[in-house]
């Protein structure tokens, strides 16, 4: 390749991390974590990640098939499902201990009351111990077991075997030991910053700075290491400057020069496409934010608006749901009207068919309307 453009890193984001879609466990392997957000709207962040890239995906399989994949819950960059040799590479963690030294007994203790039984709910703990309550992170009150369950699973001392209605339920858990020499620590250090940039590749400068430092939080016994870490990233991977501003790729792999087909597809807020507002906004010219947790009468795109792409341009935001049965859409476009191209119609109503299907919802009221 010659010259590298914002069209060559913006058609390589696209075809590295929309795959041709494949079974939930190898999409798993390609991916290496998938971010997760309770939110259902119209369905879970994670089942929005996976409908693309996975065959026949359904909301919901991931947490349906989860005792049967070599899958965690854990704190990668943010908190997600991470395969086993993903996982593998954090475990054990060291660094602080993320309770006091005055619950240390505690913690004992609830450790064994878990290997005893197996696998508890957290409902079980708190009626064994009645330790009451403490502030969570939100400002909330929640009982102190459960916190402090969610502490030992985040230290590696508990793993999430399923969920009971949304709700975690724990097991122990051993992992192997920690390395001893620093060749090892650094080749594991190497190995997690691969997986973010296999993840969110191609990356300006600032973006995998960013990752990077992220992995603090699933490695925060080596968080002294990750400048070291991230230098030894920029000597390895494809670099090539841009407007200015030097990108990040995996060395082994050359951007695509043409655009793609025709497919339109509704990304999740936290898709590998979409996750980098910084990047989302160098490559597509528009500023994308999540606006959940924005006031109503502040909100410019919606409580929840997937990115619409189309070919290898995000041209607009859906918001999407499900009421009494009945599917609903409403689009926005940056052009304040959708594509003139005649392609465009067809393929967005082929999307929400598959939106439909991903539901399990009647296609016949997958019928988009603009706003």
């Amino acid at each position: 390749m010659s010259r590298v453009t914002l069209d060559h890193l913006r058609r390589g984001g696209i075809a590295r991390s929309l795959f041709t879609p494949t079974t939930l466990e190898r999409a798993f392997s390609r991916l290496g974590f998938v971010q997760a957000d309770p939110i259902r709207a119209p369905a879970r962040a994670q089942d929005l990640t996976l409908r693309h890239r996975v065959i026949s995906y359904r909301a919901g399989d991931l947490e349906r098939r989860y005792t049967r994949l070599d899958v965690h819950e854990d704190v990668f960059v943010n908190y997600g499902f991470v395969t086993g040799p993903v996982q593998a590479l954090m475990h054990p963690r060291g660094g602080p201990a993320p309770w006091t030294a005055a619950r240390g007994k505690t913690v004992r203790t609830l450790l064994n009351f878990v290997h005893a039984r197996g696998d508890v709910h957290p409902r079980e703990v708190d009626e064994h111990f009645s330790r009451g309550t403490i502030t969570n992170y939100w400002g909330g009150v929640s009982s102190a077991t459960t916190h402090l369950l969610d502490a030992m699973h985040y230290r590696g001392l508990l793993r999430v075997v399923r969920r009971e209605a949304g709700i975690r339920i724990y097991a122990t858990c051993v992992h192997a030991a920690k390395p001893r020499d620093v060749g090892s620590r650094r080749a594991r250090l190497d190995a997690l910053v691969d997986v973010v940039v296999n993840k969110y590749a191609p990356l300006p400068t600032a973006s995998l700075a960013t990752l990077v430092r992220r992995l603090r939080y699933a490695v925060p016994q080596w968080t002294g290491e990750l400048e070291p870490a991230l230098e030894r990233a920029k000597r390895r991977l494809a670099r090539a400057r841009v407007d200015g501003v030097d990108w990040y790729w995996p060395a082994a792999e050359t951007l695509p020069a043409d655009a793609g087909d025709d497919s339109v597809r509704l990304l999740a807020p936290f898709d590998p496409v979409v996750w980098d507002r910084r990047r989302f906004e160098m490559l597509w010219g528009w500023r994308y934010r999540f606006e959940a947790y924005t006031p109503v009468l502040k909100r410019k795109l919606g409580y929840y608006a997937l990115p619409l792409l189309w070919r290898d341009r995000v041209i607009g935001w859906g918001n999407l749901s499900v009421e009494n049965g009945t599917f609903q859409s409403a689009f926005g476009y940056i052009e304040s009207r959708p594509p003139r191209d005649r392609a465009f119609r067809p393929a967005l109503e082929e999307e929400l068919y598959r939106v439909s299907l991903f539901l399990g919802v009647h296609s016949d009221s997958a019928r988009p309307k603009s706003t």
